[in-house]
């Protein structure tokens, strides 16, 4: 992991000391993220510092803020990745779903001013980031009646609106950062998925996760374990299989991740060189064949379904179902306080071929959560304000 040293930042923090804003090494990082503290904030995957060993093409930054970052007291951390921009020696800045921050804190310029210096004097001329709260949330046994042609997540009243989202969206609106794609409910302008699936399960036991699986859920499970699918964690060895069977459910399913085997091979030697078993690879093998496979990382007390892939032949037994129901309850056993299936599309209509994923992972019971999505800014001065819309236009083109 590369880094671009630049010199740590100092402002103070009304009634709690100064606070000191710079570079931490990966294992203060983590130490960090394993504390009670940490824990508290719910880092998500996509900012372990072993993400940066993922990403290529990106350069990574380290970054950590508290009264004394270089000791460990940190209040909080950010995984920063930086792509240049071609012909240029200027960077793009960009934290995905991040930073780990008490965004419940209004006082949040104490962290966010100096992290934006550091970054300009890295070189950064825009920041994009991925703030943590939550913004709306459906409850399934609420959405699925309401679906109908035409109809968006947007036209449906939420069960919840988070107020700490709400707040933190106009923090952002008034420091000059612009959510990307604007405040419509598809987060089309978004690089990570802007709605989410959930499954709570902190304080659940397995026989209430079982009854919150809808009735063809659990008839597909039982199908499953009917059939004789059985459902192991594989390892390392059947990455190549996992990603044969991508290719056919991306072919299938219309959608296009395009992500090589190395890719995958990086992503599970990186995650769980970090942690071992952050990383797994569930395996739903039918008469010795794999016929579905499903990737799984944990990070502190979250779970995620990250990854889903099927072969096209005897799906009637059911594989993918009982994967997911075997995932549920491990998850459920390590203790986590929820489990995120990741990306579902903001579409209610039955006609468009996006649908069967909401309506497959809304059997479940869980919810669809609307996050604050990502937010970009510029840094301030012509040049960089220039440089951003040349590079918004760069990547339009790509």
């Amino acid at each position: 992991m590369s880094a671009l040293l630049v010199p740590p930042g100092r402002v103070p923090s009304v009634g709690k000391g100064p606070v000191s804003l710079g570079p931490v090494t990966p294992g203060a990082y983590r130490d960090f993220l394993a504390s009670p503290a940490g824990r508290a904030l719910g880092p998500g995957f996509l900012q372990c510092p072993s993400w940066a060993d993922v990403k290529e093409g990106w350069r990574a930054r380290l970054l950590g803020w508290g009264t004394d970052p270089g000791s460990g007291a940190l209040s909080g951390v950010a995984l920063v990745l930086l792509r240049q921009f071609p012909g240029t020696r200027r960077y793009f800045a960009y934290l995905p779903e991040g930073p780990v921050a008490d965004w419940a804190d209004p006082g949040i310029d104490v962290w966010l001013t100096p992290l934006l210096g550091h970054l300009r004097e890295a070189g950064a001329f825009a920041v994009r980031m991925g703030p943590s709260p939550a913004y709306r949330r459906w409850d399934a046994s609420a959405l699925k009646p309401l679906a109908g042609p035409g109809r968006r997540l947007g036209d449906v009243l939420a069960s919840e609106v988070d107020p700490l989202g709400t707040a933190v969206a106009e923090r952002l609106r008034a420091r000059g950062w612009r959510r990307c794609g604007g405040d419509g409910a598809s987060g089309d302008g978004d690089a990570q998925p802007r709605h989410v699936f959930r499954i709570p399960l902190a304080g659940r036991t397995t026989e209430e996760l079982w009854s919150g699986l809808n009735q063809e859920w659990r008839r597909n499970v039982r199908r499953a374990r009917k059939e004789g699918v059985e459902v192991v964690v594989g390892s390392a060895a059947e990455l190549p299989e996992f990603h044969r069977l991508l290719g056919i459910t991306e072919q299938r399913d219309g959608f296009r991740l395009g992500r090589s085997l190395a890719y995958y091979e990086r992503q599970y030697a990186a995650l769980n060189a970090e942690e071992p078993g952050r990383m797994k690879l569930y395996l739903a093998r039918h008469r010795g064949e794999v016929l579905a496979a499903h990737t799984m990382i944990t990070v502190g007390r979250r779970v995620w379904y990250q990854t889903g892939a099927s072969a096209d032949h005897r799906r009637e037994v059911r594989p993918s179902n009982a994967l997911q129901w075997r995932m549920l309850q491990d998850a459920h056993a390590l203790g986590a306080d929820v489990y995120d299936m990741r990306g579902v599309p903001s579409t209610l209509d039955p006609a468009e071929r996006a649908y069967g994923l909401l309506r497959w992972k809304l059997g479940t019971g869980g919810q669809v959560v609307e996050t604050l999505g990502e937010w970009e800014r510029p840094l301030g001065g012509t040049a960089n304000q220039t440089l951003y819309r040349a590079f918004q236009a760069y990547l339009n083109r790509r």
